[in-house]
């Protein structure tokens, strides 16, 4: 394979086959969803989760509606990616400052490991939504750091390794309400408290997605850019929908974007997908990346109820984005 991928070698990569005589560039889990909208009894709803490798099994960071409908994150794990275990009691991040520890809503968190830990960012309530950034080193203790903007904001995506000396985050400024609009932006930090050297990256400029756009899971490295798994949004006359695709970004100045696919790459088709508290919504959070294979699952919010998964390759997404940008 010519195309390089910078990630860690996962040999038990949650794995299904394309079915045979597709040639779809991605495909869906033939079981799904992968986890139900109540993996315990006071959950209402499971859905737009993070999840990462672990000590050769999987951690992850889940958002769960419970039956009060408050939002809220909590932790799980899985031997194999695919059965999880959730903890029925939300996470209790240590903070020290009170201001900041104040719970209003967490929820849509992202997880990935940069340099000696693992940071979640979610959006965190706060006088209205904003990023709010944590960290852990074992998924025993977690703790929250000052949030990176000020409201209103969601979408906070940190990107696996500093960019140019420092840390970095997609994000998108929003309103205080369903976001009639957003836009996707990036941003530097030199210590996870100080943002700054905003910069715009693309917009809600595409049929399916005019909108509003924003980062899904975490940025992946390779050798022709960062690959960018994305939501967009289009205003049906039913209501929104939300479908992916994806983005090539250069690798130093990540606002600048190399090739951008101009159709969808997976939209709400499925009843588990159309169906649910929030229908038509395929989100994505999270994606695991095999780096000896370049075997990618995605696992992606349905209908705001459960969480679904779907494969693809690394290299077949950056061919496909490439021969359909504009």
């Amino acid at each position: 394979m010519s195309l390089k991928v910078i990630a860690e070698n996962v040999p038990n990569l949650p794995w299904e086959d394309r079915p045979a005589g597709s040639d779809a560039v991605i495909w869906r889990y033939s079981r799904n969803p992968v986890i139900p909208r109540n993996p315990f009894p006071k959950a209402n709803s499971t859905f737009n989760s993070a999840v990462v490798p672990y000590k050769g099994e999987f951690a992850g960071v889940f958002r769960v509606d419970d039956n009060r409908r408050v939002m809220n994150i909590y932790f799980g794990e899985s031997k194999d990616g695919l059965n999880w275990k959730i903890n029925d009691r939300p996470l209790d991040f240590i903070c020290e400052d009170p201001e900041i520890a104040r719970f209003q809503y967490r929820y849509d968190p992202r997880l990935g490991w940069i340099e000696d830990r693992y940071y979640v960012s979610w959006c965190n309530g706060y006088h209205g939504p904003t990023i709010g950034i944590g960290y852990t080193y074992d998924f025993q203790k977690f703790y929250q750091l000052e949030n990176a903007f000020l409201p209103f904001n969601r979408n906070g995506v940190l990107f696996p390794r500093k960019i140019n000396g420092n840390f970095a985050m997609y994000s998108r400024p929003s309103d205080n309400g369903h976001t009639p609009f957003g836009d996707i932006y990036y941003s530097e930090s030199p210590d996870m408290t100080y943002w700054g050297r905003h910069r715009y990256v693309f917009g809600a400029t595409l049929p399916w997605c005019y909108t509003k756009v924003g980062a899904g899971s975490i940025p992946i490295e390779t050798s022709e850019g960062w690959l960018m798994i994305y939501h967009g949004v289009l205003l049906s006359c039913n209501g929104f929908v939300y479908s992916m695709s994806a983005a090539l970004m250069d690798l130093d100045q990540p606002w600048k974007t190399i090739a951008r696919a101009q159709p969808y790459l997976l939209s709400p088709q499925m009843m588990y997908e159309c169906v649910g508290d929030v229908p038509n919504v395929t989100f994505p959070c999270a994606t695991i990346v095999d780096a000896a294979t370049h075997r990618i699952a995605v696992y992606y919010g349905a209908a705001d109820t459960c969480v679904a998964m779907a494969f693809a390759t690394v290299d077949e997404i950056v061919q496909w984005v490439k021969d359909n940008a504009a």
